[in-house]
This record gives structure tokens, C-alpha cells and sequence, in this order.
């Protein structure tokens, strides 16, 4: 009988003690967090514009597009076009300016890619620019023009050539596309753009003229 009675008070005392324990480490959890609390208001606080600065450097961009379609002119055409030429010019670009040493701040490289359309224009045919004499059909053309010198942005190519100590000039490249295209238009008439597409209009319309209308002679003249 007492030693039963001894092992249940030592199994008492064993329970006593274990929730005390508990009850002890419960409260320094407590109070841990309690005192830690502030500094992880501030660790958050810090995350929070650390993220922010974070997308001021590194912004996204973001494009909205306007839902409304402003359409300023209509005009309807006429045109023929009878040639197309797929040019590429390299130009080299400067910014003009110069730093403390005499050096060119910023230069470029420009490798444009174009195509040409030139053509005669339908509507500027008048009544009187067509007679018939003697079984002849004189035609008189308008004369041939350009109607397309535009770059291929997806196979233009540019290459930086230096980095100066000054800001990057963001209109540099600009500039180069609109040297490009001035090149490859020069180059384009330079090549006799214009006298081919004269010569492709008035074959296809001989071809119309004798082939379709059945005329027996026609001559263009200019």
C-alpha cells in the first residue's frame, strides 16, 4: 500500500512539474515575441520600401493605348506601281558634340535596311493625254514617281560606337534612320528608279492597250 501510494505521488509530482515547465516556456515565447514585435514592424517596413525603391529604379513600362481612332484624311488612289527595290546603306552618325579632350562624345554605326516603291500615279491622267490619229493611239504618261522609301525596322541594324563621358544622346538614332533613308532614296534615283518604272509602266500598258482594247499601234510619248 505505501509503495502504491509512493508511485502516485511521484507520478504527481512528475505532472505538476511538466505543466509547470509548459506553462514557464509558453510565457518566455510570449514575451519573446512580444519584444521582437517592433523590430518586425520595422524589417517589414524596411522590405516594403526597399520593393519601392526598387521599382522607381526599375520601372515597368506600361502602354495604353488610346481607344479612339482619330482618321484626319481619306483620299482615294490611283496608282500603279510598277517597281520595287530592297536597298541597304550603312551610315556612321555622330552627335556633333565633343568632350574636354576633343573626342567625339557619341558615334553610331547604322546598317539600313529599305525598300523603295515607285510608280506612275492613275489620277493624273488627263482626257487630252490620250489621241488617236491615223490608227495610232499616242499616250502620254504621267511621269513616274516615288511612292514608298521606308526602312525595314526588323532588319536595320545598329551598332554604338562609342560611349562618351556625357549623356547618351537619345535622338542619335533618330538621326541615323533619317540619314539611312535619305541615303537610300539618293541611291535608289542615282540607280535609274524612275526611268525603269516610266519604261514598266508604259510596257504594261502597251500590253493593256493592243492585248485587251485591240489596238493595233500605240506609242507613248512623254
Amino acid at each position: 500500500m505505501k509503495n502504491t501510494l509512493n508511485i502516485v505521488m511521484s507520478i504527481l509530482i512528475l505532472v505538476v512539474l511538466a505543466a509547470g515547465v509548459y506553462f514557464i516556456v509558453k510565457t518566455v515565447r510570449e514575451s519573446a515575441a512580444a519584444a521582437t514585435a517592433p523590430f518586425q514592424q520595422v524589417n517589414q517596413a524596411n522590405q516594403s520600401l526597399q520593393t519601392q525603391l526598387a521599382q522607381m529604379m526599375n520601372p515597368t513600362p506600361t502602354i495604353i493605348v488610346d481607344p479612339v481612332t482619330y482618321i484626319s484624311n481619306i483620299r482615294a488612289l490611283a496608282r500603279l506601281e510598277t517597281i520595287q527595290y530592297s536597298v541597304e546603306r550603312v551610315v556612321t552618325c555622330d552627335n556633333g558634340l565633343t568632350d574636354f579632350f576633343g573626342v567625339r562624345n557619341e558615334r553610331m554605326l547604322f546598317a539600313g535596311h529599305g525598300f523603295v516603291i515607285a510608280g506612275i500615279d492613275m489620277e493624273k491622267i488627263q482626257p487630252g493625254d490620250m489621241n488617236l490619229q491615223g490608227g495610232t493611239l499616242y499616250v502620254k504618261l504621267p511621269p513616274a514617281e516615288l511612292f514608298v522609301v521606308t526602312l525595314d525596322n526588323e532588319k536595320s541594324q545598329r551598332y554604338p560606337l562609342t560611349d562618351g563621358p556625357l549623356a547618351p544622346d537619345t535622338n542619335l538614332e533618330t538621326i541615323c534612320r533619317q540619314a539611312a533613308e535619305a541615303a537610300i532614296r539618293t541611291a535608289v534615283l542615282e540607280d535609274g528608279i524612275l526611268a525603269q518604272a516610266q519604261s514598266n509602266a508604259e510596257n504594261y500598258f502597251y500590253r493593256f492597250f493592243t492585248e485587251q482594247l485591240g489596238y493595233d499601234k500605240v506609242q507613248f510619248v512623254r
